[in-house]
Formats: structure tokens, C-alpha cells, sequence
């Protein structure tokens, strides 16, 4: 990642989110979830940017969709990976709100049918958390496995999306 990159910590239902910018600062580079497997280690020294543009537009739209009143996001994606990792997470992106696939379908999407655990590795090891919607990728019959936030985040991003977090409006 960049040498020092900028970032912006926002609460959220989900605990804190570190939001992360490429150098130039015009492209969301990654989206965690406090304590989350792969949380960067050396985050603290990054240089915190909250009045960055994006991470105004960014904080804004996870709010609306943490309240239920966004579908989908209007970001500049920059996340790093292999070319096999960004593959999977271009088709993760392409999955609708309010709907899950399975692991098995998201190779097959990919093109790799057989490559079901690599696929998964990739999801888990998505930089872009809740905006690229790794969430909605599931197990076979719908079984709620690996997230690297937690199952109980994945959970609560689905029922967001389900509508049953919905308070009046």
C-alpha cells in the first residue's frame, strides 16, 4: 500500500470503520471493520485525512446505507490484488442488494468453476468491505460462512439489506 496513506475512522452499527485513500486521495483503497481479520497492522501511522472529499462522500453514503435508504454506492474503487482477487471482487460487485450467491457460483461467474476455495480466499481477503458487498457471498444452501469481519457483522449487513433493520421513515 501507499507509504503513508490517508484515512478517516466513522462509527457505525458495526463498530468503527477505518476508511482508507489512494495517494492521490481520489479513490477508496480499502474499508475496515475494527478488528477484522486482516485489519492493516501499521493503520496508526497513517495520516488521518477526515476533510478528504471522498471520505466525506464516503462516510455519507455508508451512513444512508447502514439506515437502509442506499442500494448501492457511488465511490472511486482502487483496491489492491492480485488480478484473479480483483476479478472476483468486480463480480462481487455486480451481486444486487437484497440478494446472495453462492461461493461456488461466484467462481462460476469468474470463470474458474472449479476454483470454489479460491474464490473464497479472494472474498476474505476483499480490501473494500460493505461497498465491494462480500457479505452477500454465502455457502452452499444459503449457510452463512466466512466473513472477515465476523458472522455476526455478516448477519447484521443482511438483515440491513433484508429490511428487517428498517425503523420508520
Amino acid at each position: 500500500m501507499n507509504a503513508n496513506p490517508q484515512t478517516c475512522r466513522m462509527p457505525s452499527p458495526l463498530g468503527e470503520i477505518l476508511l482508507v485513500a489512494n495517494a492521490r486521495g481520489d479513490a477508496l483503497r480499502g474499508l475496515y471493520l475494527e478488528g477484522q481479520k486482516y485489519f492493516p497492522e501499521d493503520a496508526a501511522r497513517w495520516t488521518a485525512s477526515p476533510r478528504l472529499p471522498l471520505f466525506r462522500d464516503a462516510v455519507a453514503q455508508l451512513g444512508e446505507y447502514f439506515a437502509g435508504r442506499r442500494e448501492s454506492f457511488a465511490l472511486p474503487l482502487e483496491p489492491a490484488g492480485t488480478a484473479f482477487q480483483r476479478r472476483v471482487w468486480r463480480e462481487i460487485a455486480r451481486v444486487p442488494y437484497g440478494t446472495t450467491i453462492s461461493y461456488a457460483e461466484l467462481a462460476r461467474r469468474c470463470g474458474r468453476p472449479s476454483a470454489v476455495r479460491a474464490a473464497g480466499a479472494a472474498t476474505g481477503r476483499n480490501p473494500v468491505t460493505v461497498v465491494i458487498p462480500c457479505h452477500r457471498i454465502v455457502g452452499s444452501g444459503g449457510a452463512l460462512t466466512g466473513y472477515a469481519g465476523g458472522l455476526d457483522r455478516k448477519r447484521a449487513l443482511l438483515a440491513i439489506e433484508a429490511g428487517s433493520d428498517r425503523s420508520a421513515r
